[in-house]
């Protein structure tokens, strides 16, 4: 019942993020570790993946939203590959908010796989190890031509990002919600984003406070 009202819980977040114009929307969806879950709710969730495609899919194509998934193919199922892949094609030249689906997705299981494709490159000589900057390890990553996220939302009250994004969210501000994501509301989120809005993002540099009292 959790994992179902947590469907809804998607699609009203969704709406929320295109109503406040957000571009890009990032849901962990199911994780790589997920598969250690018992047999019957791994059944439920793939179940209600493939519900949530086949019923929500034609009215995100109507509403412009791109959907890209993220997370490792190679052992998917046929069937849901394929429905994966069904929801990109279908989708693929919307404009307005992207939704990025994290499925089968572990964060080091991404950048493990990145760096592999790098080291083939220098095995066969199209690459010298020198040569590999954090751009390129960057553009080899499940989230290649995605921007880092801005703003990373953890619900449940816990307070770790569990194996999610751990590269692209170097910069990222965070907020720890105690409610757990089927609870997740338009209101929570909009309170997140007021919070996100008064954050002071230096990126490593002065505040813009202080940058303003410097000049």
């Amino acid at each position: 019942m959790g994992h179902r009202k947590g469907v809804e819980a998607v699609r009203e977040t969704v709406r929320a993020a295109g109503a406040a114009g957000i571009k890009y929307l990032t849901l962990f969806a199911f994780s790589s570790e997920n598969w250690r879950r018992p047999e019957a709710e791994v059944s439920d969730l793939l179940g209600l993946l493939k519900a949530f495609i086949r019923r929500d899919l034609a009215e995100l194509h109507r509403q412009n939203v791109r959907i890209k998934v993220i997370g490792d193919r190679h052992s998917l199922r046929s069937d849901i590959l394929g429905l994966l892949l069904e929801a990109e094609e279908t989708t693929t030249d919307n404009t307005a908010l992207t939704l990025v689906i994290a499925f089968n997705y572990g964060s080091r299981d991404e950048i493990s796989r990145a760096v592999v494709s790098l080291a083939k490159d220098v095995e066969a000589g199209r690459l010298r190890a020198q040569d590999i900057t954090p751009a390129l390890i960057n553009a080899r990553l499940d989230t290649a031509g995605i921007p880092d996220p801005d703003l990373i939302i953890r619900t449940s009250g816990e307070e770790r990002l569990s194996n999610f994004l751990l590269w692209q969210a170097a910069y990222s501000e965070f907020i720890f919600v105690p409610e757990y994501w089927p609870d997740f509301s338009p209101e929570i989120f909009r309170s997140a984003l007021e919070k996100f809005a008064s954050r002071d993002r230096r990126f490593g540099g002065l505040s813009s406070q202080a940058a303003a009292v410097g000049t």
